[in-house]
C-alpha cells in the first residue's frame, strides 16, 4: 500500500505553480479514497406550495374552462343570423348659381349625416318599442331562459334591460367614408331573424320619410320667408326710385343730361356763327348804327342769355327749395338703380328657390337603398364555441399567471 503524498504548498502568487500542483495531486490520488462532498441542495420533491399551485390552476383555469365548454355544448341555444346591407341615397336638386356666381346647394345635410342618424336609431330604445308593437320579441328571446340564462332574455326584463340585450343580438357595422351599413340580427330561428331584419329596414325607411317631411316643410317655409323679405326689399327700392323722380321731376338723369348738353352745344354753335357774321358785317360797313348790326347784337345777347339759362338748369331745385347739383343727383340715381337691380336679382333667386323647395317637397329626396337583401339563414352561426373557449382559456391562463406572480413576489419579500 503506497503512502499518501504530502500536500504541496503552493505560492498564492504563482498561478502556474498552483495549476501544476493541482494536476500532480490529482494524478496521485487513489480513486478508491475519493471523499464524497454533500450536495448543497437536496433532491427535488413536491412541497405544499407546489400542490397549492396545482390546485389553484385546476380551480382557476381548468374548472372554469371545463364549465364553459360544458355550458356551450349542452345548454347554449343556437342562434341564427340574418344579414342585410343598405345605404342612404339622396337625389335632391340644387340651385345652379347664387348672387356671386358661385355654386350653392339648397339641399339639406349630407347623406352621411343620415347614416349617423340611422346608426343611432337602430340601437335605440325608440326602435325597440316600435318593434315590440309589431312583434312579440320578448317571448321569442325569453323562451329558452330557464335552460340558457346567458344567451336568452330574462322574462321579467325591463325595457332598459331589453335595449341592452338588443344591442347584443343586433350587430351593426357602418363605414362613414362610403356610407355603407351592414346589419346582422340574431334570433333563435331563421324566420324570426329574417322577419326582424325586414322590420328594421321598414322602420328605418319610415324614419327617413319622417326626416324628409320635416326637411321639406322647413325648406318651403324658409324659402317663403326669404321670398317675403326680398319682395319687401324690391318694393322699397322701387318706392325710393319713384320718390326721387317725383322730387326731381326727372325720369332718367342720364337721358335728361344728354338732352340738356345737346341744347347747350347747339346754342354755343349758333353763338359762334352769329359772332362770325357780326365780325364780317362790322368789318364791311362804315356805319356803326347799321340796323343789321343792331339786330345781330340783339341776337347775340339773346343766345348768351339762353346759354346762361341752360347752364343754370344743371342745378335742380328740389321740393325743399334747395338747389341740388346735377352730379349729386346722378350719384343718388345710380345708387337707387343699383339697389333696385340687386333687389330684383335676389327676388328672382328667391322665387327660384321657392319653386325648387316645392319641387323637392313633392318628391322623395332620401331613400334607403338596400344592396344586400335580408337573408334567410340555413344553419346557426352563433354562439361560436371555438372562439369563445379560446378567448376564455387565454383570459383564465393570463389571470392565473398574474395571481401566481403576485403570490410569489409577496412570498419572496417576507
Amino acid at each position: 500500500m503506497s503512502a499518501r503524498p504530502k500536500p504541496t504548498l503552493v505560492d498564492e502568487d504563482g498561478a502556474a505553480a498552483r495549476i501544476a500542483a493541482a494536476a500532480k495531486a490529482a494524478r496521485a490520488v487513489d480513486p478508491a479514497r475519493v471523499i464524497q462532498v454533500r450536495a448543497t441542495v437536496g433532491p427535488a420533491k413536491m412541497r405544499f406550495r407546489h400542490w397549492g399551485q396545482i390546485c389553484s390552476f385546476l380551480l382557476l383555469v381548468v374548472a372554469p374552462f371545463a364549465l364553459a365548454a360544458l355550458y356551450l355544448n349542452e345548454r347554449a341555444t343556437p342562434q341564427y343570423a340574418s344579414t342585410v346591407g343598405f345605404t342612404v341615397r339622396s337625389n335632391e336638386m340644387t340651385m345652379p348659381t347664387d348672387l356671386l356666381g358661385g355654386i350653392t346647394q339648397l339641399a339639406a345635410g349630407p347623406a352621411n349625416v343620415d347614416g349617423d342618424i340611422l346608426h343611432e336609431f337602430i340601437e335605440s330604445q325608440t326602435l325597440v318599442e316600435r318593434l315590440l308593437e309589431r312583434q312579440d320579441l320578448r317571448a321569442h328571446y325569453a323562451q329558452t331562459h330557464e335552460r340558457d340564462p346567458i344567451f336568452a332574455l330574462a322574462p321579467d326584463a325591463t325595457i332598459e334591460d331589453f335595449v341592452s340585450y338588443w344591442q347584443r343580438v343586433v350587430r351593426l357595422s357602418y363605414d362613414q367614408a362610403t356610407g355603407l351599413m351592414e346589419l346582422q340580427v340574431l334570433a333563435f330561428d331563421p324566420q324570426t331573424a329574417h322577419g326582424i331584419t325586414q322590420a328594421i329596414i321598414e322602420e328605418s325607411q319610415a324614419l327617413l320619410n319622417e326626416l324628409n317631411a320635416v326637411v321639406r316643410t322647413d325648406s318651403v317655409r324658409y324659402a317663403e320667408d326669404d321670398l317675403a323679405v326680398t319682395t319687401q326689399r324690391l318694393v322699397r327700392a322701387r318706392e325710393d326710385l319713384a320718390a326721387f323722380r317725383s322730387r326731381t321731376q326727372i325720369v332718367d338723369p342720364e337721358i335728361d343730361l344728354e338732352g340738356r348738353l345737346g341744347v347747350l352745344t347747339n346754342l354755343q354753335q349758333q353763338l359762334a356763327e352769329v359772332l362770325v357774321e357780326y365780325d364780317l358785317l362790322n368789318a364791311n360797313t362804315s356805319n356803326p348804327n347799321d340796323t343789321r348790326l343792331q339786330q345781330m347784337r340783339q341776337r347775340i345777347e339773346a343766345i348768351r342769355a339762353r346759354i346762361a339759362e341752360e347752364r343754370g338748369t344743371f342745378n335742380v331745385v328740389g321740393e325743399t327749395g334747395r338747389d341740388e347739383a346735377y352730379s349729386d343727383l346722378m350719384t343718388e340715381y345710380e345708387g337707387l338703380v343699383v339697389a333696385r337691380e340687386l333687389a330684383e336679382t335676389t327676388h328672382g333667386l328667391a322665387v327660384a328657390a321657392l319653386d325648387l323647395a316645392r319641387t323637392n317637397a313633392a318628391r322623395q329626396s332620401r331613400y334607403l337603398a338596400v344592396y344586400i337583401e335580408p337573408s334567410v339563414p340555413d344553419g346557426p352561426e352563433y354562439p361560436r364555441n371555438a372562439m369563445i373557449l379560446a378567448q376564455a382559456g387565454l383570459f383564465l391562463l393570463i389571470t392565473w399567471s398574474i395571481l401566481a406572480l403576485i403570490v410569489y413576489s409577496i412570498r419572496d419579500r417576507q
